[in-house]
C-alpha cells in the first residue's frame, strides 16, 4: 500500500512539474509568433507607405504569413496566462487578478480585431486591385495601425504592470522580475521610444518569465507547497 501511495504521489508531482513547463514553453511559442507577425506587418505597411514597396499585391504574401500565426499566438497566450495564474496559487489577489484577466483578454481581443480588419483589407485588395488606392483602404490601414501602436501596448502594458504588482505583493517571483516588469508596463504605458517597435518589449518580457518558470517550475513558495500537499 505504502508503494502505491509513493507512486501515486510522484505520477501526482510528475504532472504538477509538466504544467508549467508546458505553459513556460507555450509562452515562448508565443512571443516568438506574435513578434515575428508584428515585425512583418510593422516593416510591411512602413514600405508601402514610403513607395519602397511597388504596391500591396507585392506585400500580400507577407502580410498573409503574418496573419495566419497570429490565432496560434493568441492559443499560446492563454495558455501562458493559465501558467502565470497557477505560479500565484491561492496567493492570488482578486483586485490585482481581474484586472491581470481583463487587460490580458482585451489585448487578445484587439490584437484578433486588428489581424481580422487587415486580413479583410487583403482580401478585398484581392478581389479588387483599385482598392488599394481607396479611401477605404486607408481607414483600415490607419485603423490597423491605430490599434496596434496605441491600445494593443496599452493593454500589454496594463498586463505587465498587474503581473508586477501581483509579483511584487505575493513575492511569488523574484523582486528583480517584478521591478523589470514595472518597467516594461510603464514604457508600453507612456509610449516611450518608437511607438511601431514597443510593442516587440511584451514579448521579449514574456520570454524571460517563461524561461524563468522553465528553469524554477518549483521554486516559489506557492510551487513547493502545492507539491508538499
Amino acid at each position: 500500500m505504502s508503494t502505491e501511495l509513493n507512486q501515486e504521489t510522484a505520477g501526482q508531482v510528475e504532472r504538477k512539474a509538466a504544467t508549467p513547463v508546458a505553459g513556460a514553453i507555450a509562452g515562448m511559442l508565443f512571443a516568438v509568433l506574435f513578434s515575428v507577425s508584428m515585425i512583418l506587418v510593422t516593416t510591411t505597411m512602413a514600405q508601402i507607405e514610403s513607395g519602397t514597396s511597388p504596391s500591396l499585391e507585392s506585400s500580400l504574401p507577407s502580410l498573409e504569413l503574418a496573419l495566419g500565426l497570429i490565432p496560434f499566438a493568441g492559443l499560446f497566450f492563454l495558455w501562458f496566462i493559465a501558467v502565470a495564474r497557477l505560479q500565484l496559487g491561492r496567493f492570488e489577489d482578486q483586485f490585482f487578478a481581474t484586472i491581470f484577466l481583463g487587460s490580458g483578454y482585451i489585448f487578445l481581443a484587439l490584437t484578433f480585431a486588428a489581424a481580422a480588419l487587415a486580413g479583410a483589407s487583403l482580401a478585398n485588395a484581392q478581389q479588387d486591385p483599385a482598392f488599394a488606392g481607396s479611401s477605404t483602404y486607408d481607414f483600415a490601414r490607419l485603423a490597423v495601425a491605430q490599434l496596434l501602436t496605441v491600445f494593443v501596448p496599452k493593454m500589454a502594458g496594463v498586463f505587465t504592470l498587474s503581473q508586477s504588482m501581483l509579483w511584487l505583493t505575493t513575492k511569488v517571483m523574484p523582486r528583480w522580475m517584478g521591478l523589470v516588469a514595472m518597467l516594461v508596463a510603464f514604457t508600453l504605458l507612456l509610449g516611450i521610444g518608437q511607438p511601431q517597435w514597443n510593442v516587440l518589449l511584451f514579448p521579449s518580457w514574456v520570454i524571460l518569465v517563461s524561461a524563468y518558470i522553465l528553469v524554477n517550475p518549483f521554486r516559489s513558495p506557492v510551487r513547493a507547497q502545492q507539491v508538499a500537499a
